[in-house]
């Protein structure tokens, strides 16, 4: 489903052409341009997520167990 058809844009182009008539609208139309340019380029720098440390790696040493004093009964 498209939002925006061919008509629906040639719709409003005429209405903002009425608006704001023909000496205004390329100026609107680089101002949102530049903006949108803006937008963009802030989105980009933003500080990307930090990445989750990588775990080091630590050589294993094995365990070693004393063994149990005999239980009296």
């Amino acid at each position: 489903m498209d939002l925006l058809s061919p008509m629906h844009i040639i719709v409003l182009l005429v209405v903002a052409l009425l608006i704001f008539g023909p000496k205004r609208l390329p100026e609107i139309g680089s101002g949102l341009g530049k903006s949108i340019r803006e937008f963009k380029q802030s989105m980009n720098s933003q500080v990307q997520e930090p990445k989750a440390p990588q775990p080091t790696e630590y050589p294993v040493q094995a365990v070693t167990k004393e063994p149990e004093p005999p239980q009296e009964q």
